[in-house]
């Protein structure tokens, strides 16, 4: 069943997260993931700790193929950049 998945990142460092923006598609239609939209000055309501700056909704075919796109030791170096790049929280949204 189709998930989706939202990513919200506090940017520490704009020049590397750029880095991680050009590898970041190609990451995700390894394991069938997409960016479905994406906002680099987000509107936020309320926040709990840092605010972020950039929100992107993802989908990925399943839970399992989300996971396995973070998990993927292949995307180390990939996921490394992002998380050099700002801090970042991803949740899977049921679906």
């Amino acid at each position: 069943m189709p998930v989706q998945a939202l990513a919200m990142i506090t940017v520490t460092d704009k020049e590397t997260l750029g880095a991680y923006r050009e590898k970041a598609a190609e990451a995700l239609a390894k394991h069938g993931g997409s960016v479905v939209a994406a906002d680099p000055e987000v509107t936020v309501l309320e926040a709990a700790g840092d605010t972020p700056n950039i929100a992107a909704l993802l989908s990925f075919p399943s839970v399992d193929a989300a996971k396995a796109w973070r998990e993927d030791p292949d995307l180390a170096d990939i996921h490394a950049l992002r998380n050099k790049g700002g801090k970042s929280t991803i949740v899977v949204l049921p679906g």
